[in-house]
């Protein structure tokens, strides 16, 4: 009999403890972001810390090869996937592709769906500094999220992007504000200090005076 109370209750404390996780998991909402430059587990503890900033984050887990990067956070009190991907920036890496499931199920995603007719378009090359293929992810991804821009490609050795953009709709002056604000100086634009001291040890290049 004594056996059968102490199952009895084994299985009440398990039936309980998944109800309130299943309950916990319900008022959650699940963030999915692939982030560029995760070389090593300093990177990740460095990403981490920074989206520690936000109380209430759990389940936070890194994939340094992949970049696989996901937490969740508490559906009242949401974070935006501005929010979400400014935070990566400002941890000194890249975010790519993003996912946010809300604790509803719907579904948001940072795709860029804006499309430019082909005779609308202009190119240009731009110098922008920077070290390495770190740098070219950030400063691409930066300048091709504005509004307006079909294509950026930097180069390394040149230092030189070469964009595609509507002229309609952005300029070649916030193609390199978008680039100075992820810390990388440009010919007409120059990073501020907190933006360039948030870049990673291997993208710290030498800045003019």
């Amino acid at each position: 009999m004594k056996q059968i109370t102490i199952i009895l209750s084994i299985i009440v404390g398990l039936l309980t403890f998944t109800t309130t996780y299943a309950q916990t998991k319900k008022d959650r909402d699940q963030y999915e972001i692939q982030v560029d430059g995760l070389g090593c587990p300093f990177c990740a503890y460095g990403l981490e810390k920074k989206f520690k900033e936000f109380k209430g984050i759990k389940d936070i887990a890194i994939d340094i090869e992949t970049g696989d990067f996901s937490f969740t956070y508490p559906a009242k009190q949401p974070l935006t996937m501005e929010t979400v991907l400014a935070q990566v920036v400002k941890s000194g890496y890249t975010p790519n592709d993003s996912k946010i499931t809300r604790y509803d199920g719907s579904i948001e995603t940072n795709e860029k769906s804006e499309e430019i007719a082909l005779q609308d378009v202009t190119s240009a090359r731009l110098y922008v500094n920077g070290m390495c293929g770190m740098c070219k992810a950030r400063i691409e991804k930066a300048t091709t999220a504005i509004t307006g821009v079909a294509s950026a490609v930097w180069d390394v050795d040149t230092k030189m992007l070469s964009v595609k953009y509507d002229p309609n709709k952005t300029s070649e002056s916030a193609i390199e504000k978008a680039a100075a604000q992820v810390g990388h100086d440009t010919k007409g634009t120059r990073a501020t200090d907190e933006a360039y001291d948030n870049l990673h040890a291997c993208c710290k290049y030498k800045r003019a005076q």
